[in-house]
């Protein structure tokens, strides 16, 4: 029996559609997420201003969601059959956290064809920690994690293939 405390679980999975320029396509991403998810939606806004993508500071170019839970192991769930459970190790960082896009949201199980929407495609970021994680950030007694609390490339692959039965290549 191994011990409760190194196993992995997923802290949160991030939803984010970047559209570049605000306007009618921000709006029609953001209805697109709410009803993928069906959670709040936040706007994300650029950094710095650059000329060249005519952005300027503060100016919104995308969406965002965070899914915690049992919301987000059913979305996780189904954009995982929109990939049809294939990763590529690229996919993983080094701490074990994996990202994937989805290029069409046609492709996610449930989701229709909205012709006012047109075509989007979306990123899914899954965060993953073992218990006992909070205490880096926690407001009373912070402490830090030691290095084999932290988990690695090779067990967030193993995490997914167990857990989600993906394949990564």
């Amino acid at each position: 029996m191994t011990n409760p405390m190194r196993e992995p679980i997923i802290e949160k999975v991030t939803v984010n559609i970047g559209i570049g320029a605000p306007g009618e396509n921000l709006e029609n991403a953001k209805k697109l997420l709410g009803s993928l998810t069906d959670a709040t939606i936040i706007e994300t806004k650029s950094r710095g201003r650059n000329p060249v993508f005519k952005l300027r500071k503060d100016l919104p170019i995308g969406v965002k969601t965070t899914l915690r839970g049992s919301k987000a192991l059913d979305f996780l769930n189904k954009a995982l059959d929109a990939r049809k459970r294939r990763l590529k190790s690229s996919n993983f960082d080094k701490t074990g956290n994996f990202s994937f896009g989805i290029a069409e949201y046609i492709d996610f199980p449930g989701a229709k064809y909205d012709p006012n929407i047109g075509m989007l495609g979306f990123d899914v970021c899954v965060t993953l920690k073992r218990k006992g994680a909070r205490i880096k950030k926690r407001k009373i007694k912070t402490s830090r994690i030691g290095k084999k609390h932290h988990l690695t490339k090779e067990e967030g692959i193993e995490f997914a293939k167990t857990k989600f039965n993906v394949t990564v290549e």
